[in-house]
């Protein structure tokens, strides 16, 4: 978490000395929560004995043990854990429903405050794990145009809430 926190201390000391607009406020949340996810993993692996970050781009899961994919690249494996980023309750969007574990970060950010300059940095709330199965997802139907997603249903939610890591709520 504290990596997170002085990544994003440092990228919003930057921009606010320069009168732009704080991170959370100048990128779209999809974006943001892409960066929060894909900064958490190269955290947990760079502090981690066995899990290293797949090298395979956007390949499933994001972390998997040291050793056990050639070159630790694999496009789809069965061994790992998958990070996600959230603002809302837990029930991250993935692009499918896979037997995997699962590691979900829940954040605030304050976009209330005015004036804007004392709005409090953005904190996790939550940080939730838990192995789930793909009867512990939903499917999330888009439409011709949007990419069919899936996200945790309630047994999948109840699985992460029951193995929470971290809370500040």
């Amino acid at each position: 978490m504290l990596d997170v926190y002085d990544l994003l201390h440092d990228i919003n000391q930057a921009l606010l000395t320069r009168g732009v607009k704080r991170f959370e406020e100048t990128v779209r949340a999809a974006i943001f929560s892409g960066i929060l996810s894909d900064t958490i993993a190269a955290s947990v692996a760079r502090h981690s004995r066995v899990l290293t970050e797949n090298q395979f781009h956007n390949g499933h899961p994001d972390l998997i043990p040291e050793g056990v994919y050639a070159h630790d690249k694999v496009q789809s494996g069965h061994e790992g854990v998958e990070v996600k980023a959230t603002k809302g309750r837990g029930a991250v969007d993935t692009h499918g429903a896979r037997d995997a574990w699962l590691l979900v970060f829940r954040y605030r950010t304050d976009s209330e405050t005015e004036p804007a300059i004392e709005r409090a940095p953005s904190r996790f709330v939550e940080i939730l794990l838990a192995q789930l199965s793909t009867e512990d997802f939903r499917r999330n139907d888009r439409g011709e145009l949007g990419t069919r997603t899936a996200s945790p249903n309630r047994a999948g939610m109840k699985k992460l809430r029951a193995n929470w890591i971290y809370r500040d709520l």
